[in-house]
């Protein structure tokens, strides 16, 4: 859009703004938003619809949400933040540490916001492509700091490409980072983790006050379309943030939803083994396939097609599934409800038919 009828930033002119996963057609599997495919538990009905008084404002602070959070942690609540989602979040981290001149430096491909988020602070995005593997390159992260970066985003594991970052890898690049540099751990896909030795950055807090963890509420939780994340860190750094955000967006629906779903551990942790686990048996039918899938730590797989990307999405939007299409890249595709894997290892099959270029070498 460039014939816009009143002034306006050409940056943000020229942004290309955060596009939803595509809805699906009633016969069709809606795997493009890496959400879960469970119906939300009956605690957490029973929370939302006893909540009345629409005519008088939420909580903004969100204080009994907060105070929930950090005592899960071993936080007091000044060192929680929330947010409409986590993105609001980093839109909110964003503003508070950077304008114009500075940088915001994040892995790329990674969650697609990011480069919005940097544009609409007034920021410039310095983008570090990732390594051959799919995975976060963190040395290159570290040697691309500059005096002029404001703020740093590890996407982990990474969105959507689903390599997560090693701990003890993690911990040698905030050695290497300056004290004063905001790092922010970007973990919506936490819970999803199975492998002990990926970064869990809440261990790291007390030892680094210029990093901050986000996590969200949306995705093993299943309050997605309730808009709920956090942030946790250094209580300054938290105020900071909060001084940019749009007042009162969680509404006490979210917050009573939330406050629910933290009680009912046992029943999350067992949807999420059912994800993982599903997850880990669709990449192994890719590999089997021939395709180059990189290990994944989220509730989604990646399927590296490069320039063909539109053509495999066409193959598989033909076979019931919606994926996620990043053109010149490749495909993200969720982890959904069980019936969905025969037709989507169908589908991919066909693709994989179809573009046998696409298939990994004995040699790799």
């Amino acid at each position: 859009m460039t014939d816009a009828p009143v002034q306006l930033r050409p940056e943000i002119l020229a942004q290309r703004a955060y596009q939803q996963g595509k809805p699906a057609a009633p016969t069709a599997f809606k795997l493009s938003s890496n959400e879960l495919p469970f119906q939300p538990l009956e605690a957490v009905l029973e929370a939302v619809n006893g909540v009345s008084g629409f005519n008088r404002y939420p909580d903004a602070r969100a204080t009994a949400v907060r105070e929930a959070l950090g005592a899960h942690y071993g936080l007091p609540a000044e060192q929680v933040l929330i947010g409409a989602g986590s993105v609001s979040l980093l839109y909110q981290a964003a503003q508070a540490a950077a304008g114009a001149g500075d940088e915001i430096l994040y892995p790329w491909r990674s969650f697609e916001a990011y480069p919005g988020i940097v544009t609409v602070a007034g920021a410039t995005s310095v983008q570090v492509p990732l390594k051959a593997d799919a995975s976060i390159d963190l040395d290159g992260l570290a040697d691309a700091i500059t005096e002029r970066t404001r703020m740093v985003v590890v996407c982990t594991p990474n969105n959507p490409t689903g390599p997560a970052v090693r701990q003890d890898d993690f911990e040698r690049f905030m050695e290497r980072v300056p004290s004063n540099l905001l790092v922010i751990a970007d973990e919506a896909y936490i819970e999803f983790v199975t492998d002990p030795a990926v970064l869990n950055a809440t261990r790291l807090l007390r030892d680094y006050p210029n990093l901050v963890v986000a996590r969200t509420f949306s995705k093993a939780y299943g309050l997605a379309g309730l808009r709920v994340g956090y942030m946790l860190g250094n209580a300054q750094v938290l105020q900071a943030f909060a001084t940019t955000a749009i007042p009162f967006t969680i509404s006490e629906q979210a917050q009573a939803a939330t406050l629910a779903v933290m009680q009912e551990a046992d029943a999350i942790r067992e949807r999420v083994n059912e994800i993982t686990a599903r997850r880990d048996e669709v990449r192994r039918a890719l590999i089997d396939q021939g395709w180059r899938v990189p290990e994944t730590q989220a509730n989604f797989v990646w399927l590296p097609a490069g320039e063909q990307t539109e053509g495999v999405n066409e193959i598989l939007l033909e076979g019931g599934i919606v994926a996620r299409a990043f053109p010149g890249h490749g495909l993200r595709v969720s982890i959904g409800e069980e019936a969905s894997v025969s037709p989507l290892l169908a589908a991919c099959w066909q693709a994989i038919e179809r573009y046998p270029y696409l298939r990994q070498t004995d040699a790799e």
